[in-house]
């Protein structure tokens, strides 16, 4: 089964001006809208968020979806100490090692290990910081030819990443019909590249 990457956070204020643009509610929308539109034919990969993970968690126990199978959780052991509660729920979180007393460089391994993976056919970006921006990067270098979403409405890095990298000049960046956004943009392209 292909996986599609996730890069997700509701921002912080202080850190940047990310939190101007965003709207944690539709953030949350949005993620909602993605795991429904391909939980069933695509897993979803993300690294441990404390805004995000327990969203998956409980979207998956809302649609009955075996999460065992149908999703990823990548999480550094340099936050062991930060882990939310729903992590403990799901059955196949890979840990990476920490970087002794260095958050970024355990984060970037982290996001090598996760982003290094071969099955992964697209990435979706929704709200964030500059976790998000890098995460772009990184999975750009990793799958160059893979399908990049940054959903640009709920505001955050992944509006940044929309209007500055060009991807959408045809869209309304100010779109929430989200179930629309991933059926024309992500599942039927991807339907076709994994068959």
């Amino acid at each position: 089964m292909s996986a599609i990457f996730l890069s997700a956070s509701v921002p912080l204020v202080g850190r940047g001006s990310y939190h101007e643009t965003a709207n944690p509610f539709l953030i949350q929308c949005a993620v909602r809208e993605l795991v429904i539109a391909v939980i069933r034919q695509h897993k979803i990969v993300w690294g441990g968020h404390p805004a995000i993970t327990p969203m998956i968690w409980s979207i998956c126990e809302d649609l009955g979806v075996d999460y065992s199978g149908s999703v990823v959780l990548y999480q550094s052991t340099f936050f062991k100490d930060r882990y939310p509660e729903e992590n403990d729920r799901f059955h196949n979180v890979v840990f990476t090692n920490a970087v002794a007393g260095d958050r970024d460089a355990s984060l970037l391994l982290m996001r090598e290990e996760m982003l290094s993976r071969d099955d992964l056919v697209a990435a979706v970006f929704i709200g964030g910081m500059e976790g998000v921006e890098a995460e772009h990067e990184l999975f750009r270098q990793f799958h160059p030819a893979a399908k990049v979403l940054p959903v640009p409405s709920p505001g955050g890095a992944a509006l940044n990443l929309a209007k500055d990298q060009g991807y959408f000049t045809d869209v309304d960046l100010g779109d929430i019909d989200f179930a629309q956004l991933f059926h024309t943009h992500l599942a039927l392209n991807i339907q076709g590249a994994a068959s």
